[in-house]
């Protein structure tokens, strides 16, 4: 189980460059589909690329403090929440990473997420709620879960997944409103052949702009399930007691109001469960950002 928890930090690198190399492959064809609607693929692909990497430097650099702000997250003191800091405290010495900064949201919803683009820039936020409502072992196991995302780079590998799939939403609603509402600005001469290419292209350019971003969350959100099942073992291998996190998610499971108010879809898949009602169904199953609690439940008590 160790040496899998280790290879697991290894392989999310490389996935992640892989990751990249997929959704720029995207954007790209975006981009030129783009700049052929406009008559210049090439000056369609450089738009997409220059705007592609200066959102993705953005993001990547203050995207946990955006996301923090939007969960309205407020910094808190070892004076005002001090087992908190000293369960931080105690898993990071344990998985031997820095100390995540401490966040909590006012809110009665039980739950948690990690945020930051590498260990030296993590923080972990828990809610009020669930500081009220778990024993000791319980938030160990919620914290070490969240600290697992944090060691295992995570947070890292999902949020530039969420800023890809962003930019080709972007891309693609662009292209989309350019076809629809523009038509191809594309001039060439008025022969048959010229004109069955422009009809190719633009069904074409139409199915990649309504595709691609459908895809594209799609694949983030299979990674975000999977991510889940990873993080939870990885946090039994810190704590060294499964079924502390199987009975804090035993009682998230069954919270009344599960909502959170600050919560929305781009930010839905950071947290420990999902911060929306559930609903069931083998549609709804694929773009859930979380797998079955019960099922995550059932692998924790088989440890």
């Amino acid at each position: 189980m160790m040496r899998q928890m280790f290879n697991e930090v290894a392989s999310n690198k490389l996935k992640s460059v892989l990751l990249i190399c997929v959704f720029i492959l995207v954007i790209g064809a975006l981009g030129a589909a783009i700049g052929i609607a406009y008559g210049n693929a090439y000056f369609g692909l450089a738009i997409s690329v220059i705007f592609s990497l200066s959102y993705s430097l953005i993001m990547f650099f203050s995207g946990d403090r955006m996301l923090l702000g939007i969960s309205s997250a407020k910094p808190v003191t070892k004076q005002e929440h001090p087992y908190l800091y000293h369960t931080l405290e105690g898993l990071a010495i344990a998985g031997d990473i820095p100390v995540p900064k401490a966040y909590v949201i006012d809110d009665t919803a039980m739950n948690a997420f990690a945020t930051g683009r590498d260990p030296k820039h993590a923080s972990i936020t828990v809610t009020t709620g669930l500081l009220k409502a778990l024993n000791r072992h319980e938030l160990e196991g919620v914290v070490a879960h969240e600290m697992s995302h944090v060691k295992n780079y995570d947070i890292r590998f999902m949020m530039m997944t969420a800023v890809l799939v962003g930019v080709v939403v972007l891309l693609g609603d662009f292209l989309l409103r350019t076809f629809v509402w523009g038509g191809s600005r594309h001039k060439s001469n008025n022969s048959r052949s010229s004109g069955q290419l422009q009809v190719i292209l633009i069904v074409a350019g139409i199915a990649l702009a309504i595709l691609a971003p459908l895809i594209g969350e799609l694949i983030k959100l299979a990674i975000s399930r999977r991510r889940e099942f990873t993080a939870d073992a990885s946090a039994a291998v810190l704590t060294r007691y499964p079924p502390g996190l199987a009975a804090a998610l035993k009682k998230i499971a069954n919270d009344p109001d599960p909502l959170i108010d600050h919560a929305n879809r781009s930010t839905a898949h950071l947290f420990i469960s999902t911060p929306f009602r559930e609903k069931r169904g083998f549609v709804m199953g694929l773009f859930s950002t979380h797998p079955p609690i019960e099922e995550r439940i059932k692998r924790l008590e088989e440890m």
